[in-house]
């Protein structure tokens, strides 16, 4: 039954993935994919806050499959990031892949401790 629950919170992601993607990109005139930099930093945002509620009691093993492994897991992509951080390198945007790189890793941690944070307080 765990299965269901990833593959519902995945049918969410999914789009919702795609979606985020095209609406910022088209805000954005630049070769840096900000849509996927968006999604990615959201997606570590979230997860920080469902391991925050998850730590302190505040949020069940099943939430935790719906919305960290389902949801988090179709929103989020490594793949693209790194497919589209290449692209940037082979089409001679070094500066703009290398600030994806690092844009991309110090977002996203910090969205992860923020989340952390921040579920803390509300359910310590």
């Amino acid at each position: 039954m765990n299965w269901l629950l990833v593959l519902a919170g995945a049918a969410v992601g999914g789009p919702l993935r795609y979606l985020t993607d095209r609406a910022v990109q088209a805000r954005h005139d630049t070769v840096f994919p900000w849509g996927t930099f968006t999604v990615n930093v959201v997606g570590c945002l979230v997860l920080g806050l469902l391991t925050g509620a998850v730590a302190a009691g505040a949020a069940s093993s099943s939430v935790r499959l719906l919305i960290g492994t389902g949801l988090c897991g179709a929103l989020t992509t490594y793949s693209t990031f790194s497919y589209e951080t290449l692209r940037l390198a082979e089409d001679g945007a070094k500066f703009y892949a290398a600030a994806n790189v690092i844009a991309s890793v110090i977002a996203g941690l910090g969205a992860a401790f923020v989340g952390t944070a921040v579920a803390g307080a509300l359910w310590a």
